[in-house]
C-alpha cells in the first residue's frame, strides 16, 4: 500500500490550500488517517487525524483546517484556510491501516506548503 500526497505550494497569508493524500487501496472504516507537518529543524507534529471515532485537531490548526475522507477517490484531504506564515512546513500524510494481521503504519512523501506574509 502506498500513500501519495499532493497539493502543496506557495500561498499568501490569509489564503487557502487543499492537500490530498491518495491511498492505493480503498480506505477502510477501521483505518486511522492523519496529517503531520514538519518545519526545518523541528519535530514532526500531528495536526489532524480522522477515523471511526471522528476527527481531532491540534490547537494550532483548530477551526482553520478540516480533514476529510473521500471514499470514492480513496483520498484523505486537508482543507487549510486562513493560512499563517507559521503554517509553512512540509506536510505528510500517514495511514494506520487495518489488516487481518494488525495495523500497519505507512507514510506518504511530504508536500511543501509555504505561506508568505
Amino acid at each position: 500500500v502506498q500513500l501519495q500526497a499532493s497539493g502543496g505550494g506557495l500561498v499568501q497569508a490569509g489564503g487557502s490550500l487543499r492537500l490530498s493524500c491518495l491511498v492505493s487501496r480503498s480506505i477502510d472504516s477501521r483505518d486511522i488517517m492523519a496529517w503531520y507537518r514538519q518545519t526545518p529543524g523541528g519535530d514532526r507534529e500531528l495536526i489532524a487525524n480522522i477515523g471511526s471515532g471522528g476527527t481531532n485537531y491540534a490547537d494550532s490548526v483548530e477551526d482553520r483546517f478540516t480533514v476529510s475522507v473521500d471514499n470514492v477517490k480513496n483520498t484523505v484531504d486537508l482543507q487549510m484556510t486562513r493560512l499563517k506564515p507559521e503554517d509553512t512546513a512540509v506536510y505528510y500524510c500517514h495511514g494506520k491501516l487495518f489488516s487481518p494481521r494488525g495495523y500497519v503504519g505507512i507514510w506518504g512523501q511530504g508536500t511543501l506548503v509555504t505561506v508568505s506574509s
